[in-house]
């Protein structure tokens, strides 16, 4: 009992430590930068860079939603795509800009089972999104962390030699997961009280695959939005650092944590004008514009399914 207990406290300890210690860096990052580097920044990019960077966060938003696609063929339900990919989009939009809990689960529960799934169903739903999500990160950011493709500072304890070692580990975990699913005998694993069926190997891939092409989506958007001198492999791997210490923080869109760690990461790389130009263009063209759009979606969502159990009560009261 106390191990558990202890493992709570730790987490609750260290969001805690974010809390604190991200508007402390934020205050100070504010206080010193230059506005009028960032101002120029920003208005110096072209209409045609930022129709590209919203067609970036457009695809990235439509392959996250197409998880659930995965989803419906490991459980097997029936759903139109049209009824599954406008559900998931308005999840992830909301599940970014909130919390897990507001848009990845308690809005999947209630617009799927508006549409008709039990429980279950939804709970096996959820459970193959986070793996895909994982997964795909996983042998991402593992392979991107053993080649050495990310500088450390010095004075960060882990270190390049460790970053790889760790990277390789993640690597391991990809695969071995990829062949637990090809091979293992046993396909039904209890987790947290849930039990969770392997999926096929071809449909295992399909998740590594999407997972995958999700994080480089977004890493794309941040390196167009950045000098082109700055490398994509190095954009990519400090969004995936980044995406970790905001999963550890647990605040809602990792709000100061990508800035902290791009900051320290590309550090004397390009001025932090131009940086936070570049992530405040992230910000409004990944997060902003669509949670815009999800909550537009949402209300349609709510309004049919109004009007599907106005429908049904009619035709209730025929009988």
């Amino acid at each position: 009992m106390a191990s558990p207990r202890w493992k709570t406290w730790g987490k609750h300890l260290l969001t805690v430590l974010f809390l604190v210690l991200i508007p402390v860096l934020l205050f100070t990052l504010a206080r010193n930068l230059d506005w009028g580097e960032v101002r120029q920044s920003l208005l110096a990019y072209r209409p045609t860079t930022l129709a590209l960077g919203l067609l970036l966060a457009l695809c990235s938003y439509l392959v996250f939603a197409s998880y659930d696609l995965l989803a419906r063929a490991y459980t097997g339900h029936r759903l139109p795509a049209r009824q599954v990919l406008p559900v998931a989009f308005v999840c992830y939009a909301f599940n970014l800009s909130f919390t897990t809990w507001v848009g990845g689960v308690a809005l999947r529960y209630r617009l799927y089972g508006r549409l008709g799934l039990d429980t279950a169903t939804i709970t096996r739903i959820l459970t193959l999104g986070l793996l895909t999500n994982w997964m795909g990160y996983l042998l991402l950011a593992g392979t991107v962390f053993a080649l050495g493709l990310v500088k450390l500072p010095e004075s960060w304890a882990v270190g390049s030699g460790g970053l790889r070692l760790i990277g390789m580990l993640m690597v391991a975990a990809a695969v071995a997961y990829l062949l637990a699913c090809a091979f293992a005998k046993r396909r039904t694993w209890s987790l947290r009280g849930h039990d969770v069926t392997l999926p096929s190997l071809r449909l295992a891939l399909c998740q590594v695959a999407l997972g995958a092409s999700n994080w480089a989506l977004m890493a794309a958007l941040i390196h167009l939005l950045l000098p082109p001198e700055l490398m994509y492999p190095s954009v990519l791997g400090v969004l995936l650092i980044s995406c970790v210490a905001g999963v550890v923080a647990h605040i809602p869109a990792g709000l100061g944590v990508l800035e902290t760690v791009f900051l320290a990461l590309l550090h004397g790389q390009l001025g932090q004008g131009t940086l936070v130009a570049a992530l405040l263009g992230y910000r409004t063209l990944y997060y902003l514009i669509p949670l815009l759009l999800a909550v537009v979606t949402y209300l349609i969502l709510e309004k049919r399914a109004k009007a599907l159990r106005q429908q049904a009560g009619l035709a209730t009261d025929k009988r």
